[in-house]
């Protein structure tokens, strides 16, 4: 966005609000609908909470206070809304994140929605075996090229440390797709 400053003050003005929000919503929808599908898998949940992450950014956006970019805040937003998700479903299967995940893989192979080959699928497994964090910074950074500098801001991390995350991240699955 060219003038991020002014965008910012349409989306918070009672008298352009709306439209400004539909704006928003055209730019970051699908973009966000991925970075959630990547967390969550499954095609269903992550509609669900993309509603609930732009439920959030419409009621938030008042709050706002420009430390970071608008698309850093609202995949902020996102991220923690894909998490809370999965911890609630967690808690309500009364399993542990390992085994989330598991079920999350199972899932995903009879994803209707889920169009990737064996290839796409046991990277899918990969990414899943790591730890929260460098899910998150892996499929930021390989999926959607989002650079460290953005990645410092949406996780609130130094980029030095997301750096780290990613290398140890892409290691850690080279490793598991080359097992054999």
């Amino acid at each position: 966005m060219d003038n991020e400053h002014h965008f910012i003050q349409r989306l918070t003005h009672p008298a352009s609000k709306e439209a400004a929000y539909k704006e928003l919503l055209s730019l970051y929808k699908e973009r966000l609908y991925w970075h959630i599908r990547h967390i969550v898998k499954s095609h269903d949940d992550a509609d669900d909470v993309l509603q609930n992450t732009f439920i959030k950014v419409y009621k938030n956006l008042d709050n706002f206070k420009g430390n970071s970019k608008l698309f850093s805040w609202m995949y902020r937003i996102a991220s923690n809304e894909s998490i809370t998700h999965l911890n609630k479903n967690a808690k309500r299967l009364h399993v542990n994140n390992e085994e989330t995940q598991e079920y999350l893989m199972n899932n995903l192979k009879a994803d209707v929605y889920f169009q990737g080959d064996d290839i796409q699928l046991k990277l899918q497994q990969a990414i899943a075996k790591l730890p929260e964090k460098q899910q998150l910074v892996f499929n930021m950074r390989y999926f959607q090229d989002i650079k460290y500098k953005d990645l410092s801001d949406i996780l609130e991390t130094s980029e030095g440390a997301l750096k780290a995350s990613y290398h140890i991240a892409v290691k850690k699955i080279e490793a598991y797709l080359t097992q054999d």
